[in-house]
């Protein structure tokens, strides 16, 4: 490996390195200014990520414009992310030093998944950061829901890599090689063993996008997780899954198994996520449901690939964590000894808290695809990608649960904004850290509804 190579590998090894650093200096002297180091490693690896040329390769990784893409937005999401945790933590009273190292080796897993060049490095990228979301999922020991939602992960992220695992050890099996571009070329002609293994390895990615039937853990998760860790779970993690979904997407070639199977996966979780979603009254538990949902228009926009497809996929991807990272955010920055998450505790948040209150407006806006929110932006480029592809049922479907979701996100903003405030609602105010974790995303969310073409050309660049 030459110099040059090194150097654009570098944020992954900030990342990585960085982790152990954290944990070093925290067994050495305790306190928050390792959140504060924490946060500049990331600065550091999204810099460097911006600033250097594609172009290395190492065994099993290459970094492309593609691969830099995602570094950038997943090192931007955990850069919100961590600045919510830092005071929730503190309030919360989760302290050491596990929190932000364990942050850092999931986003260092995220980036490996996102640049592999064959499947050993995608599957030990992907079951990095999952393997770090076990820890941040339980990270608060004294939680009972923290517990659960961590053994319920666990158990259910374990039998997802098992049957991953299975899948690309037969996909191996049929063509004798672990890469990419060789599997891709094998894609041509399938065998049987060939087709059984791609089915396993894309059951193993509908566990990590949280498509229908491999959902059930998300809600639970949800909840029981703390705020901030739901926040880059909900974003972050389905970011770096979609990354690795579109790596594995030529390995299908003419296989037309694939887009039967996607269209079933796309169908079941808008029908399932959106119809589910309508009865919660719990905040986390509304927004899991309806992100089964949310993910189905990205399984719906996969099935639609040939026609611009891929481009409202990770279009999609980037909008609807925008508007996470905003909801969750604002839940997060108005914990304090409990987090406001019954539907009730927002009555009237929109005059007490303005700005929590304006980012989870904007975020319900998005996230239901009213304009000039981007979330209208993205779900027309999926629903146009289907139409133009022919898949007008599957389409029709789309938009009519669309207009389902659009009654239990309006309902937070009737909260927020017409409902008088309890007695007992008691919310802090978010602090300065957690502002800027606030008004980042609203703002990006607001910019990509009315000027949405630079993102757009730039997808249009590193997905050909």
């Amino acid at each position: 490996m030459s110099q040059a190579d090194l150097f654009a590998m570098m944020p992954l090894l900030i990342l990585a390195g960085g982790s152990v650093l954290v944990l070093l200096a925290g067994a050495l002297r305790p306190g928050g200014y390792l959140y504060e180091l924490a946060g500049a490693l990331i600065a550091a690896a999204l810099l460097w990520s911006l600033l250097l040329p594609a172009g290395a390769v190492m065994p099993g990784l290459s970094v492309t414009p593609f691969s830099r893409f995602f570094w950038v937005f997943l090192d931007s999401i955990g850069l919100v992310a961590l600045l919510l945790a830092a005071g929730y933590n503190r309030r919360r009273g989760i302290t050491g030093e596990e929190y932000p190292a364990t942050l850092l080796f999931a986003l260092a897993g995220m980036g490996a998944a996102c640049t592999a060049s064959d499947l050993l490095m995608l599957f030990l990228g992907l079951e990095a950061f999952t393997f770090a979301f076990y820890i941040l999922v339980a990270i608060k020991r004294d939680s009972v829901k923290g517990g659960e939602a961590g053994l319920k992960y666990l158990l259910n992220g374990t039998l997802s890599a098992a049957i991953m695992g299975m899948g690309m050890a037969l996909l191996y099996a049929a063509t004798g090689t672990l890469k990419l571009s060789g599997l891709a070329s094998a894609a041509n002609h399938p065998e049987a063993l060939f087709l059984g293994g791609a089915g396993l390895v894309l059951l193993g990615m509908a566990f990590k996008l949280s498509l229908a039937p491999a959902h059930l853990w998300t809600a639970d998760v949800y909840q029981g997780a703390p705020a901030p860790v739901t926040a880059l779970l909900s974003t972050a993690s389905k970011g770096a899954s979609l990354a690795a979904m579109l790596l594995l997407l030529p390995l299908f070639g003419a296989w037309h198994g694939l887009r039967d199977l996607l269209w079933a996966l796309a169908l079941f979780s808008m029908l399932a996520g959106n119809f589910a979603a309508l009865r919660q009254s719990s905040l986390k538990r509304m927004l899991a449901w309806s992100s089964v949902g949310q993910m189905g228009y990205v399984a719906l926009a996969l099935v639609a690939a040939p026609s611009g497809g891929l481009r409202a996929a990770v279009f999609y991807i980037v909008i609807y964590a925008t508007a996470g990272l905003a909801a969750f955010g604002a839940l997060s920055a108005l914990s304090d000894r409990f987090e406001p998450d019954r539907l009730d505790d927002y009555r009237g948040l929109g005059y007490r808290c303005p700005l929590a209150g304006i980012a989870l407006a904007v975020a319900m806006f998005s996230l239901a695809g009213i304009p000039p929110t981007a979330g209208f932006i993205g779900k027309f480029g999926v629903f146009n990608a289907a139409l133009r592809q022919g898949e007008t049922t599957l389409a029709i479907i789309g938009i009519l649960a669309a207009l389902v979701a659009v009654f239990f996100y309006l309902r937070v903003v009737v909260m927020l904004y017409m409902k008088p405030a309890g007695d007992s609602n008691q919310l802090r105010s978010p602090g300065f850290s957690e502002i800027i974790a606030l008004a980042v995303p609203t703002a990006a969310t607001l910019l990509l509804g009315v000027h949405p073409q630079p993102l757009l050309d730039l997808l249009a660049k590193i997905l050909t």
